[in-house]
C-alpha cells in the first residue's frame, strides 16, 4: 500500500507551490509503488490538495488499490533552449501503464511541472499510451516480450537536483566546463552523462549559485520526439563455400570506390535482410580468403547478426528453403548448415582460432625446371617453424611484427617441369603465398628457399578450415 502521511505535507506544500505535479511529489516523497501513479493527472491533484486542507490532527493516508503494470523507446525533448534547459538524450526509465478511462492532460489547463517539464503529467495518461499501442502494432513485428524504456533530456537530473536541495535546506555552480567537452557524432556536450558528472562533482553551495532552486517553472510542456520500436538482433549461422576467383568475402572499396560488383557476405545478407525484415547486418567469420582464393571442401564458418528484424520465428523447413534460395541466386557462392543460433554460440566460431589448422591447395610455378625427385622431399616435412613478418601487401592494415606460424604437413603433385601442387595442412593464420614466394625474403624459410630457385603461386584454394562449428545439419 502506497500512503503519504503527515511527515509529507510539508513536502507537498512546498512542491505545491513551486509549481511540480503531484507525480514528481509522489517520487519526492518516496512513493515506490507504481499503483498512485497510475491515476489521472486531475484526479491526483485533487487527492493532494485535500490532503493538505485535512487538519494535521488526524494520519492522512492516501492510496489506491491497482495492479501493477508490466513494464518501446520514447526520446524525449523539451523546447526551451539554454545554460539550464539542456537537451537531448537521457537515461532508460519505466513509465507507468494507465487505465483506459483515464483523461489526457489539458496542456491550457495544466501548469506545467518544474521538474519533470510535463512528462509524468502528459506521458502517464491514456491519449500518449494509446499512441504507443498504435505505433507497435503498426511495426508489426514479431515478438513475445518487450521492454518499454524512455530516453530523457539531461536537465532533468539538474532541475531535480534542484528540487531535493530546496527541500533539505525545508525552502528553499561553478558549472564544471571540465565535464561538458564537445565529441565526435554528439549534437551537444549537454549529454545525460555529461549532467550527471557535472552534478557530481559540483559543490551545493556553487549549484545555488547557478540554478533557481526551486527549479522554474518552463512556459511549455516536453513533447516527445519520436516513438521507435527495435527489436532483438537475430544470429544467423553457416557454411559457405567460394568458387569464384574474384570475389571478395567483405565489400572491396578503395578510396571510396568500388572495385568488384558484390561480395561473399552481400550475396547471403541480402537474402536474410529481405526474408527477416531487419535493418541492417554484421558478418563475421572464422577468418578470411583473398578475392582470387576459392573455398572448397565443407567451406568456411561464418554468423550473420541481423539488426531490428520484424520477422523472428523460423521453422527448420523455412531456414532451409532459405538456403536453397540463396545456392540457387548465384553460382559464385553455396552456404550449408544455414541455422538460427544466439549470441553466445557465435563465441565458438573465434575460440582458439590461431590454435586450428586449415588446410590448403597451392599451384605453383618454378623459374628453373623440376623433376618429381626435386620436390619429393617436401613430402617428408612436419612441423615447419615460419617466421612471417606482416606481409608487404596488408602492411596498410595491419600492425609491423614476425609471427611465428606452424606448417604441419606438406603433399607434393608433381605437374610439369615448371609447375606442381602443393597440399598443406597449416596453424591458423599463416600466409600461404608468402610461404611460396617468400615475400622478399619477409618469411623464412619459404618454398624458394627450400628448393633453392625462385617460386611463386599461381592459384590457391581453401579445402577445409578446421573449425567444429557450427553443429552439421541433415542437408
Amino acid at each position: 500500500m502506497s500512503s503519504l502521511t503527515e511527515k509529507d505535507r510539508p513536502i507537498v506544500q512546498l512542491l505545491l507551490n513551486a509549481g511540480t505535479c503531484p507525480r514528481c511529489i509522489l517520487r519526492f516523497c518516496s512513493v515506490g509503488s507504481q499503483m498512485l501513479y497510475r491515476h489521472p493527472y486531475k484526479d491526483l491533484m485533487k487527492v493532494l490538495k485535500e490532503f493538505l486542507k485535512n487538519g494535521p490532527e488526524k494520519e492522512d493516508t492516501v492510496c489506491f488499490d491497482v495492479v501493477d503494470p508490466p513494464c518501446k523507446r520514447i526520446r524525449l525533448e523539451h523546447p526551451e533552449e539554454g545554460p539550464e534547459d539542456l537537451n537531448h538524450n537521457g537515461a532508460l526509465q519505466q513509465i507507468p501503464q494507465v487505465n483506459d478511462e483515464n483523461t489526457a492532460v489539458e496542456n491550457s489547463d495544466v501548469k506545467v511541472c518544474n521538474v519533470c517539464l510535463g512528462i509524468l503529467q502528459e506521458f502517464c495518461e491514456a491519449d500518449f499510451v494509446k499512441k504507443v499501442c498504435q505505433k507497435v502494432n503498426s511495426a508489426d513485428y514479431q515478438f513475445t516480450s518487450f521492454v518499454f524504456s524512455v530516453s530523457l533530456p539531461p536537465q532533468l537530473s539538474v532541475r531535480e537536483r534542484a528540487a531535493w536541495l530546496v527541500l533539505k535546506q525545508e525552502m528553499r555552480a561553478t558549472a564544471c566546463p571540465d565535464c561538458f567537452k564537445p565529441a565526435k557524432n554528439k549534437q551537444s556536450v549537454f549529454t545525460r552523462m555529461a549532467v550527471i558528472k557535472a552534478l557530481e562533482k559540483i559543490k551545493e553551495e556553487d549549484f545555488l549559485k547557478h540554478f533557481p532552486c526551486p527549479p522554474s517553472s518552463p512556459k511549455n510542456l516536453c513533447v516527445a520526439l519520436e516513438i521507435q520500436c527495435n527489436n532483438g538482433a537475430v544470429f544467423v549461422a553457416g557454411r559457405y563455400n567460394k568458387y569464384s576467383r574474384n570475389l571478395p568475402q567483405t565489400p572491396w572499396i578503395i578510396d571510396g570506390e568500388r572495385k568488384l560488383e558484390s561480395s561473399v557476405e552481400e550475396l547471403i545478407s541480402e537474402h536474410l535482410m529481405a526474408e527477416f525484415k531487419a535493418d541492417s547486418f554484421n558478418f563475421s567469420s572464422s577468418g578470411r580468403e583473398d578475392v582470387d582464393v576459392r573455398t572448397l571442401g565443407n567451406g568456411r564458418p561464418f554468423a550473420i547478426e541481423l539488426v531490428n528484424p520484424r520477422r523472428i520465428h523460423f521453422t527448420a523447413e523455412e531456414m532451409k528453403r532459405l538456403q536453397q534460395t540463396i545456392n540457387t541466386s548465384s553460382d559464385k557462392i553455396q552456404v550449408r548448415d544455414l541455422q538460427l543460433v544466439t549470441r553466445e554460440a557465435i563465441g565458438r566460431m573465434k575460440e582458439g582460432e590461431e590454435e586450428k589448422t586449415k588446410t590448403y591447395s597451392a599451384l605453383i610455378w618454378t623459374e628453373k625446371a623440376i623433376q618429381k625427385e626435386d620436390i619429393a622431399f617436401l613430402d617428408d616435412i612436419k612441423e615447419l617453424k615460419l617466421d612471417q613478418k606482416t606481409p608487404l601487401r596488408v602492411l596498410h592494415r595491419r600492425p609491423l611484427a614476425v609471427r611465428c606460424r606452424i606448417i604441419h604437413t606438406m603433399r607434393s603433385e608433381y605437374i610439369d617441369e615448371h609447375h606442381f601442387r602443393l597440399h598443406l595442412k597449416t596453424q591458423a593464420g599463416t600466409y600461404i603465398k608468402e610461404f611460396v614466394h617468400g615475400d622478399f625474403g619477409r618469411t623464412k624459410p619459404n618454398i624458394g628457399s627450400l628448393l633453392n630457385r625462385t617460386a611463386d603461386i599461381l592459384e590457391l584454394d581453401v579445402e577445409s578450415v578446421d573449425v567444429d562449428w557450427p553443429p552439421t545439419l541433415d542437408n
